[in-house]
């Protein structure tokens, strides 16, 4: 079966780490791979990106400093190292991957992801 599978999520506090994994099943993983969310009453947006296409990285500002994404291909795995977690990072979580534009993160958005993992909940409160 071919699906992305995430985890990872769940209760953390204010100022706590969580780590998410996405595992590719059934397919490798693109050249552009990265993380989205999607918060109560709000439209989802993008989160991080990696690409292996120019060995790039790209945050979303808010999250500068304090997330991480990295992949390994033999594994077909994605993850995003989440430090320092706010209330405001409370969302549902999706991984996702693509090859628009040849697979850059200047690329990356909801339009051009061919695969999407279900999500997983991160809930920051104290």
């Amino acid at each position: 079966q071919v699906q992305f599978v995430e985890s990872g999520g769940g209760l953390v506090q204010p100022g706590g780490s969580l780590r998410l994994s996405c595992v590719a099943s059934g397919f490798p993983l693109d050249l552009m791979t990265g993380w989205f969310r999607q918060a109560p009453g709000k439209g989802r947006e993008t989160v991080a990106c990696i690409s292996s296409a120019d060995n790039s990285t790209w945050y979303k500002r808010p999250v500068r400093g304090r997330f991480t994404v990295s992949r390994d291909n033999a594994a077909s795995t994605l993850y995003l190292q989440m430090n320092d977690l706010q209330p405001e990072d409370t969302a549902v979580y999706y991984c996702a991957q693509g090859h628009r534009g040849g697979g850059i993160c200047s690329w990356f958005d909801t339009y051009g992801m061919t695969h999407w993992g279900k999500g997983t909940l991160v809930n920051v409160s104290s």
